[in-house]
């Protein structure tokens, strides 16, 4: 019998930590939370100081059961759930349900899954942080508040099933916002006037951009202006006035926070929110790795901050040292700033050992794994990493008294780059590294330039762009609303709710999210008030921090909120959102059937319910056609939610496959080819497992340049 019970909240996470502790110790799993507010009910007692009542989460008595029977046969209890509120609060509750002494020491913490940093917290049990702990409740009940307040109104003004987040409300505002300023606005005309020039012993050309006069810029609005500047041009001498060289450095950024992670998992790997945080989850939990065992490979992944400790920042030292050489180290080590002392609480996301290269491993990890564990390698590695460095040419070059300007840069030592280059979002305005190599040949002054050719161009200013999952996270953080993890529930939210969609990979409103939207900021302007989300977030930091009671933070906010609440209750009247009409003809009674939103997101119904009363499911067309009857084959999903490919014509044709077919027919035994994927390489494989035919795909030959390709 082990004396010492360790309660953690996964079993990934149990089955690493019990590598590291001896038999002394039972590692077992609550399976996250235990205990909850109930779904039935609101489960607060304002009244009474807010006291929310919590019951057992449907499912977790067997789970409940056996964690009590293990404490009764434990001397010592710890508890070891992630170093956060969230795992604060589910210590808390564990610790009320197995009838642990609130003074006892027994919270255990550590911001990695190691032998070192698991036997170390081992030795320095806490106290439960009560503060943490209603840091937690004070957000949970707080949310409750406003859902289960608002959104009844939302089903009888409006529709059933809708919802009112607080912070949901909030994002979803963002993007309605955004595509209004889209639609209103008005584009402004301006022109570009481009040098084409060269050396005059060589051929080379390189651009220099108009600029206006010496002690003038001039913005070229027309076309008369330009034409007017064209004149002006006509005949004169292009002569370097001014030439300055120089040297740019850029510096590295900084290991990943959470948001940042989760920015760069969007652009560079396309991966939403959701699925970053589930990945990464699996990586900090620990996986089985050929020849090490189960390791957890990166620190804890909700964070704030970007600090890093000494231990950490001497092991990418010698790594970089070994690896790269010395003068690709920094004079001094990397240090980052966080905004502000609330979040320094744990270090930034990295690999627990970076000796464990993302190559060495990749075998014993899936593909979606290993690339975002590439990504938090990479990027910590570089982060540690000397600057980048430029040679920087800028030139002011006079024709008349017209001013003209060119800029070039280039490459003189790579540093952090040898390892990672930084994603960038298309709106951005940020250099990006390599790609803004800009070739100028050496200049002097006074020295005469020759005209290839000078064009003008005509633009249009454009509409800021719609957000895109990494865009929102980088919104939400720089303006407070939300925390790590929060970020990835807020994003799934909005887009279960039917409030955005996805096209592509932007983030659009729906009519409905217009409607809501609209609704909620007539009605409860605080609660989608960017600036008072922020503030209410900063309140809960000072809970956390222990300067403010939660119960004071929730009567500050109860009292206002209550008031608008019942005017809006006589305010609002009933708005009625028609169902979008599709061209599916209902086959039992003729009609044109309309979309649904349900709770498992949308389907096709008949408008003539009661009466008629079919619905099905909408499916989508996978492009191809079927190999077997030449009908159109869909993507259906089975009772798991797995996706799988099947004909239209069904049952009259039973075409399934979970591969998409190729179009091709195997040559060995007639059946239809599908497309495999390992990573990017793409493989024709014969869909008869007893054939076993593949090949490679045929490559189009590119088409013939012409001269004036050329």
């Amino acid at each position: 019998m082990a004396n010492n019970l360790v309660i953690v909240e996964s079993p990934a996470k149990a089955n690493t930590i019990s590598k590291f502790l001896g038999k002394d110790y039972k590692i077992v799993a609550s399976v996250g939370h235990v205990r909850d507010l109930p779904k039935s009910q609101m489960g607060v007692d304002i009244e009474n100081d807010f006291e929310p009542r919590y019951i057992t989460i449907r499912g977790k008595g067997d789970i409940i059961s056996k964690l009590r029977k293990e404490a009764k046969n434990s001397k010592k209890i710890l508890l070891a759930t992630d170093p956060d509120r969230e795992g604060e609060a589910i210590s808390w509750h564990l610790a009320q349900l197995l009838d642990v002494d609130e003074n006892a020491e027994c919270r255990i913490t550590f911001n990695e899954i190691t032998k070192n940093a698991v036997r170390n917290a081992i030795k320095q049990p806490r106290k439960i942080n009560m503060d943490l702990v209603d840091a937690q409740q004070a957000r949970r009940v707080l949310d409750r508040i406003v859902g289960y307040k608002i959104s009844p109104l939302l089903w009888r003004k409006v529709r059933k099933g809708l919802s009112a987040g607080r912070v949901q409300s909030v994002a979803a505002r963002l993007v309605c916002d955004r595509e209004e300023e889209i639609e209103k606005f008005i584009p402004d005309e301006y022109w570009t006037v481009t040098a084409l020039l060269h050396k005059k012993k060589s051929t080379r050309t390189f651009e220099a951009k108009f600029y206006g006069r010496m002690d003038q810029k001039i913005e070229l609005k027309n076309e008369e202006q330009v034409r007017e500047i064209l004149k002006q041009l006509e005949g004169k001498d292009y002569i370097v006035h001014r030439v300055k060289y120089g040297e740019k450095k850029k510096t590295a950024p900084a290991p990943f926070t959470t948001s940042t992670l989760q920015q760069e998992a969007s652009r560079k790997l396309g991966f939403p929110t959701k699925k970053t945080m589930m990945i990464a989850q699996q990586l900090y939990e620990g996986l089985e790795v050929k020849g090490h065992g189960s390791v957890g490979l990166v620190t804890y992944i909700r964070t704030d901050s970007t600090r890093i400790s000494a231990e950490a920042q001497q092991t990418a030292k010698e790594y970089i040292n070994s690896n790269y050489g010395d003068k690709y180290l920094p004079n001094e080590p990397r240090v980052y700033k966080n905004r502000s002392a609330s979040q320094d609480a744990h270090e930034a996301i990295r690999p627990t050992n970076v000796d464990l290269t993302p190559a060495s491993i990749k075998g014993s990890l899936t593909s979606d794994q290993y690339r975002l564990y590439n990504l938090i390698w990479s990027r910590f590695i570089a982060s540690q990493m000397a600057s980048a460095v430029y040679d920087t040419i800028a030139a002011d070059i006079l024709a008349g008294d017209l001013l003209f300007k060119a800029n070039g840069s280039k490459l003189k030592f790579d540093g952090y780059l040898a390892v990672y280059t930084e994603g960038r979002d298309e709106d951005s305005k940020e250099d990006d590294a390599r790609e803004n190599e800009v070739s100028i040949p050496d200049l002097e002054q006074d020295e005469i330039l020759m005209l290839k050719k000078i064009e003008d161009k005509q633009r249009f200013t454009q509409p800021p762009q719609r957000y895109t999952e990494a865009t929102l996270v980088k919104a939400l953080e720089e303006k407070g609303i939300g925390r790590p993890s929060t970020y990835a529930p807020i994003i799934t939210t909005i887009l279960a709710r039917g409030y955005a969609v996805k096209e592509k990979k932007f983030l659009v409103p729906t009519e409905l999210g217009r409607i809501v939207n609209e609704l909620m900021k007539s009605n409860f302007r605080e609660i989608v008030d960017v600036q008072f989300t922020a503030q209410m977030e900063q309140k809960l930091d000072d809970v956390e921090e222990g300067t403010k009671k939660w119960v004071e933070v929730m009567k500050e906010f109860y009292e206002p909120f209550a008031k608008t609440l019942k005017e809006a209750e006589s305010r609002i009247e009933n708005i009625e959102i028609p169902d979008e009409v599709t061209d599916v003809i209902c086959e039992k009674c003729g009609r044109n059937m309309v979309i649904k939103m349900g709770r498992y997101g949308k389907f096709l119904a008949c408008p003539g319910f009661p009466e008629c009363r079919n619905a099905k499911p909408i499916l989508e067309e996978a492009g191809v056609n079927c190999p077997l009857c030449g009908g159109r084959v869909l993507i259906k999903k089975t009772k798991t939610k797995k996706s799988y490919l099947g004909c239209e014509n069904y049952p009259e044709c039973n075409f399934m496959s979970w591969d998409m077919p190729s179009g091709e027919m195997c040559p060995e035994c007639g059946n239809f080819m599908v497309k495999k994927y390992s990573g990017k390489k793409l493989t024709l494989v014969c869909s008869n497992e007893k054939c076993g035919f593949k090949k490679a795909p045929e490559r189009k030959k590119p088409e013939k340049k012409t001269g004036d390709d050329e």
